[in-house]
């Protein structure tokens, strides 16, 4: 019996001491459960109270170089990449805010004890474009002096080179899943963000990275389950659009 109780304590301490490393961020910021509308302000705001360790958002360009914080090519109908400004932000989400542009979205975190998850989006016009909201992204975010909070991530990797080549220090993941931990270990990016599916295909990638000292992020996980397996492979950050569960489940 005494051994029964010493390896079901081990079990405890083990899932306890992974649960303690993994880190909390509010995919689109703290929306499903809280009626705010996703890649919102508020939503920012309901991550912030709910003391989750980050919060994602997605930043897109519109034709005359501003950065407007929404996740699809295409708001209200209005296409991002080919449209001006001034047709997009005078445009108001379900909660009746605006749509925020990227500067908006930083300063309303960047005093709060969160991480900014900036998501640079590829643009529709092709890699030239991409280049350029990357550009302005980073000279948004240093600008501000919040590049030490904030870990930039984008499907483009040629966003996240040029976001090295810019700096030798600012944190990078990549969203993709055509690179492997020893590649990005190689082109000096910060971590992989990989999605669920690519985890499973790749059951090595979170050890692997480890030994690379490489951040380690998957997205979306929303059910229990799912939360379990990634907090018992030690697994650094679970980008959720549940945040409440995985809070409960991290105490």
């Amino acid at each position: 019996m005494k051994a029964i109780i010493f390896i079901l304590t081990c079990l405890i301490m083990t899932f306890n001491s992974n649960a303690q490393t993994t880190k909390i961020i509010a995919h689109r910021g703290a929306w499903k459960n809280t009626n705010a509308p996703q890649n919102s302000i508020a939503a920012l705001e309901e991550a912030i109270k709910g003391k989750y360790w980050g919060s994602e958002f997605d930043v897109c360009l519109t034709k005359d170089d501003v950065l407007i914080v929404n996740h699809d090519n295409d708001f209200k109908g209005i296409d991002i990449a080919t449209s001006e400004s001034k047709d997009l932000l005078n445009q108001r989400l379900s909660n009746g805010e605006k749509i925020p542009t990227a500067k908006e979205y930083m300063l309303a975190g960047i005093n709060h004890p969160i991480k900014m998850i900036y998501e640079i989006k590829p643009n529709k016009l092709g890699k030239e474009r991409t280049i350029k909201s990357t550009e302005l992204s980073y000279k948004l975010v240093k600008n501000l002096k919040a590049l030490q909070q904030t870990i930039f991530i984008s499907f483009s990797y040629d966003a996240c080179l040029k976001l090295r080549e810019m700096d030798t220090n600012v944190q990078i993941q990549y969203l993709g899943n055509d690179k492997s931990p020893k590649q990005l270990h190689i082109d000096k990016i910060t971590g992989l963000d990989f999605n669920i599916g690519v985890y499973k295909n790749h059951p090595d990638y979170i050890k692997e990275a480890k030994k690379y000292n490489m951040q380690t992020n998957v997205w979306t996980v929303n059910d229990a389950e799912t939360m379990r397996h990634f907090i018992e492979q030690n697994i650094d950050f679970i980008t959720t659009d549940e945040p409440e569960l995985l809070k409960q489940l991290l105490k």
